[in-house]
């Protein structure tokens, strides 16, 4: 049944219970309390969901709600005044709409009709999410640091960043969204620190948001807030799920947005040399950062020019030096090299998506001994060259010298693209990619619209580039 947002309780109690336990649909939900009382001569009934709510924090209302005591005579603020005397939840709010009090039920409150309240009724928070231990991410480790991590429940989230920052200039504020799900969204920053039109811009984008659901988390938001564009292999957002590095960007300027059942921070605003930045490059000293985060960048971008640099120079072996001769494979394959870059490409995602659901127990062992096996056939067969699966390799194992998935694949995306322009068109096709990424990464529409994407480069800021390709000493 849908709820109208505007219609509000009547005071006729026996009316009410009826239209809010249809809104419900109690006779269809196994796992919704429904339970009648009587104090004196008043009634009342509560209304909560079993899964979500403390059992322990219920029975103690329940008992608060039947000992004796004036409950009311119908009057304005009597449920207010009821709930200031008697109620021992640490959260107790009035409210006369069915959309709201519907709406709190269903989220895990605990809603409470009276016939003495008139037309309001009581919501008690007495929620109890199930949320597992936090723990260090598994693709955000580091040697030295925190091992703590974001869980799928936003209160706790917002209390790990709040453990760090311990100021009331963070601010926190919650949304609403998704017309079906309706889940909680949590913007989070610092005030003064923060752009304030930006923050401004970026909440009233999110409370504008239409979208039937939020189940993906932060990738549905993405998709909702930016709609267009996705052609554009980067990444429109930039998620940690590490607490500290979300503390960090606040501390910045940044905006932190937090959504409920999702293990991710969204942090704000999103340029591509942020995603290089690491946590360890601050747990070590400037030196020790610096040399980490100059060799991140320079094997990263490798990633992207390796193979197509290669392939290049086996088209032009005769202008090579005899220093650089190695590079020539002894054995080529049976194959095209061009042919076995593009299969070994997809073989490589094929082995990821294997050992994502091989059971643990047995993912280790076989990743590797299934990746050794099928490389050494393949080169005694005769489809692959040695040479091409040692390039390859590199490939697969710079990737994870960042974090970004999203990130890793459009270097993929781009890297076969430049190697099938420069198999196709020689010098001009090489170029011709490089120039390809260069424009997608200049033109790429992220959620936020202010920043440009390759800032600090474009537009040009000597102290911000300083900043992120060098690991400054912090400044009091």
């Amino acid at each position: 049944m849908l709820i109208d947002p505007n219609e509000t309780l009547t005071g006729r109690f026996d009316e009410d219970t009826a239209r809010f336990s249809a809104l419900l649909r109690e006779e269809k939900s196994f796992d919704l309390l429904s339970r009648s009382l009587i104090n004196g001569d008043r009634r009342l009934h509560v209304w909560t969901l079993e899964g979500l709510t403390r059992p322990e924090s219920l029975e103690k209302l329940i008992g608060s709600l039947t000992a004796p005591g004036d409950c009311g005579s119908g009057r304005e603020g009597d449920a207010a005044r009821f709930a200031e005397a008697r109620l021992p939840a640490a959260q107790v709010k009035t409210a006369r709409s069915f959309d709201i009090l519907a709406e709190a039920v269903l989220s895990g409150c605990t809603a409470v009709f009276c016939d003495a309240f008139g037309p309001d009724a009581l919501i008690a928070d007495l929620r109890s999410y199930p949320v597992r231990d936090s723990e260090e991410p598994e693709n955000d480790k580091v040697m030295r640091g925190s091992r703590d991590g974001f869980v799928e429940n936003i209160l706790t989230n917002v209390s790990l960043i709040r453990r760090r920052i311990r100021t009331p200039a963070l601010t926190a504020r919650r949304i609403r969204a998704g017309e079906s799900t309706r889940t909680d969204v949590a913007v989070l920053w610092m005030e003064g620190r923060a752009d304030a039109a930006y923050v401004r811009d970026l909440t009233a984008r999110i409370a504008a948001m239409r979208t039937d659901s939020l189940v993906l988390g932060h990738q549905s938001m993405a998709e909702a807030l930016c709609p267009r564009g996705w052609l554009n292999p980067f990444p429109k957002l930039r998620t940690t799920e590490r607490p500290d590095t979300a503390a960090a960007s606040l501390l910045e300027g940044g905006v932190v947005v937090l959504c409920d059942n999702t293990p991710e921070a969204m942090l704000f605003p999103v340029t591509l040399f942020h995603f290089l930045q690491e946590t360890d490059d601050f747990c070590f000293s400037p030196l020790t950062g610096t040399y980490l985060r100059i060799l991140r960048h320079l094997i990263f971008w490798l990633t992207m020019i390796v193979t197509p640099l290669w392939l290049l120079a086996m088209k032009h072996a005769d202008l090579l030096p005899p220093m650089l001769r190695f590079l020539i494979p002894h054995d080529p394959g049976d194959l095209p090299i061009l042919l076995q870059l593009i299969v070994t490409e997809f073989a490589l995602d094929g082995l990821k998506l294997a050992s994502l659901n091989t059971p643990d127990v047995l993912a280790s062992s076989l990743s590797v001994v299934g990746g050794l096996l099928l490389g050494d056939f393949a080169v005694t067969v005769g489809w692959l060259s040695p040479d091409v699966i040692l390039y390859m390799a590199f490939v697969a194992i710079a990737n994870f010298t960042q974090s970004s998935y999203e990130l890793g694949y459009a270097f993929k995306f781009l890297r076969m693209l430049t190697l099938l322009l420069t198999a196709a068109f020689d010098w001009p096709g090489f170029a011709a990619g490089i120039l390809t990424a260069f424009l997608l990464a200049v033109s790429n529409r992220t959620m936020d619209g202010r920043r440009r994407y390759l800032w600090p480069l474009i537009p040009w800021n000597r102290d911000a580039m300083a900043r992120l390709l060098f690991r400054m000493k912090k400044r009091d």
